[in-house]
């Protein structure tokens, strides 16, 4: 099923009319923008561990959407552009409202500063990748929005879990998270490479008797 988008385009006279957008794979990623919306809601209730949770869901959506698109060979730009708007405020927003609603809001503008960090350097990211498609390996950027994403929700989820001893308002704690979330959001922006495994292929691991391949084309001799 395709609902379709008119582009603005003139061909011979005539109008061009796409041929739609595929709501197979785009259904899932409305799904994973709807977990994001709803963790930003929970978070401001302070229910955080249903935010986190909502944000992990988010990730495991944002995995299926892609590979329901190669399987049905439903790729399309539309699904692209779509899915990074999701990302954005799955990934890029909904754990810096989480992270500042659980522990960097005493820090006042301090606080409000380390997580706005995280939220733009989601966005670069995600505006880098966008760019660099088809030109850069994508395997090779920096760190990914949905694990920078979870990294920082993963930290509030073992605070919420072990309260008794790390303390929710504790000043150590609330410092940790602010160096933590700066961290994850640097990290994204960084020059600093790491391979994907969404496109993992196991035939590519082994080189030789004696070489094995690190990622896909790197081998250690």
């Amino acid at each position: 099923m395709t609902f379709e988008v008119i582009e603005a385009e003139v061909a011979e006279g005539q109008r061009v009319v796409s041929r739609g957008v595929y709501l197979a794979p785009n259904l899932i990623t409305t799904l994973s923008l709807l977990s994001g919306f709803y963790s930003i809601l929970a978070s401001t209730q302070g229910e955080f561990y249903k935010a986190s949770l909502a944000i992990f869901l988010s990730a495991i959506l944002d995995g299926a959407d892609g590979r329901v698109a190669r399987m049905l060979n439903a790729q399309s730009p539309f699904g692209e552009q779509y899915d990074s708007l999701a990302d954005m405020l799955a990934f890029g927003v909904a754990p810096a409202i989480l992270v500042y609603s659980f522990a960097l809001q005493p820090l006042g503008r301090i606080g409000l500063g380390c997580a706005f960090v995280f939220t733009a350097c989601a966005a670069f990211r995600l505006a880098r990748f966008n760019v660099q498609v088809g030109i850069v390996d994508k395997n090779t950027l920096s760190l990914a929005s949905p694990l920078a994403a979870i990294l920082v929700t993963a930290a509030v989820m073992v605070a919420v879990d072990h309260n008794e001893w790390v303390g929710q308002y504790d000043t150590a704690v609330i410092f940790l998270f602010a160096a933590w979330v700066v961290i994850c959001g640097l990290l994204m922006v960084s020059n600093v490479k790491y391979y994907s495994f969404k496109e993992f292929d196991k035939k590519s691991t082994f080189c030789s008797s004696n070489n094995w391949c690190v990622g896909y084309e790197y081998c250690a001799l």
